[in-house]
């Protein structure tokens, strides 16, 4: 669940952001260009502090929790792998930096791989892997984290329409096995048909609900 009322200023602009999102739902978000689409996700992130409101998720109040302390994951445009370290390293980024494992955490790692079809991947370094690749590796390890709510800020925009399609696929099973709560902000709304259950505008810094039937395929 996901619940807030918030301001957000910078200097030529002021945000108001109201939103409720039920726990396990699916949601689209769209707009232009410095509209606020990813304000919104880095408030609800952590990465930016309200100057104003609450933000509740999952029943608590998180308005000035630190980012780690939120049930929330968050997948960028850019994959943010480390070169140096392998596939199985990157992704157990997100159970413990340190990357001392148990085998236990170990045997976690390589089941977040093999559930985005990287398990014989481990041993590779990024500059290995494909762009469709690279986005698994950073997918796995936000699914490695564990949180309830898993925020994307135009993940595969980079990718070709095939594989953008591909990683959706993939994003739609994992998030139903999963129950997550799913906010993506995307410049293709109409890829999501069937796959969303919402669709929210960000037009100046203020959220509005849009019809799904106004998405043309």
């Amino acid at each position: 669940m996901i619940k807030l009322n918030t301001y957000f200023h910078y200097p030529n602009q002021a945000m108001h952001f109201q939103l409720h999102i039920s726990a396990g739902q699916r949601v689209a978000i769209v707009g232009a260009s410095g509209a606020g689409k990813s304000t919104l996700l880095n408030l609800i992130a952590g990465f930016e502090l309200a100057d104003k409101g609450e933000i509740w998720l999952n029943g608590q109040n998180h308005t000035f929790s630190a980012p780690h302390q939120r049930p929330v994951s968050m997948l960028f445009q850019e994959n943010n792998l480390f070169t140096h370290l392998t596939v199985a390293e990157n992704i157990a980024l997100g159970l413990k930096p340190s990357l001392t494992l148990s085998a236990e955490e170990k045997a976690q790692v390589e089941k977040a791989a093999s559930a985005v079809g990287l398990g014989d991947f481990l041993s590779r370094l990024p500059n290995a892997l494909s762009g469709g690749q690279k986005q698994r590796v950073a997918l796995a390890r936000c699914l490695l984290r564990d949180k309830p709510i898993l925020l994307l800020d135009e993940p595969f925009s980079a990718l070709d329409p095939h594989l953008r399609q591909e990683m959706l696929n993939l994003l739609e099973n994992l998030s139903q096995q999963k129950t997550l709560t799913l906010l993506i902000v995307t410049h293709q709304p109409n890829e999501l048909v069937g796959k969303i259950d919402r669709l929210l505008c960000v037009e100046n810094g203020r959220i509005s609900d849009k019809s799904l039937p106004e998405l043309k395929i």
